[in-house]
């Protein structure tokens, strides 16, 4: 018996550091769609990028100006149109190990890039419920999607 208890606990101590990092889970491209409010393919043009420090967690908000090529899902935006996307990502500072939570958006735009983007106006954005400003926030932690370039370029 103290055998086992013994194997557990080194088990779990050398896996304590990758046990504690809780990220969220991706959703699949059928829940990211279900979820959205708004899904729209474009490319950005320009991102906006505001750091903060609080507690023992540094945050980078970003938002990205992307021109719709298209909108997939939702009312409002049309071809051409530009939609100002929020999304963030945070880094521990803190002294010791990381606490079980998330750190963020993943899989962040550059300017340039080609996207569907899955978005949350006034509704639950993956994060929080607190979400009921008229803002678009990107769903999720995975609500890009990188397209490929178009082949007429």
């Amino acid at each position: 018996m103290v055998h086992k208890s013994f194997i557990a606990a080194l088990l779990v101590s050398l896996l304590g550091g990758s046990l504690a990092q809780a990220e969220k889970v991706d959703l699949d491209r059928a829940e990211l769609h279900k979820t959205a409010t708004h899904v729209v393919t474009g490319q950005v043009l320009g991102i906006y990028e505001r750091q903060e420090t609080r507690g023992d967690w540094q945050y980078k908000r970003y938002v990205a100006e992307v021109r719709v090529d298209k909108c997939e899902k939702g009312e409002g935006l049309d071809s051409g149109d530009l939609v100002y996307v929020r999304y963030w990502h945070r880094q521990w500072i803190g002294a010791g190990q990381v606490p079980p939570s998330t750190s963020g958006h993943r899989g962040l735009p550059s300017s340039g890039d080609k996207l569907r983007v899955y978005l949350a106006r006034n509704a639950y954005d993956g994060f929080s419920p607190e979400n009921h400003d008229g803002g678009y926030n990107v769903i999720g932690a995975n609500g890009f999607e990188k397209l490929a370039e178009s082949s007429g370029k």
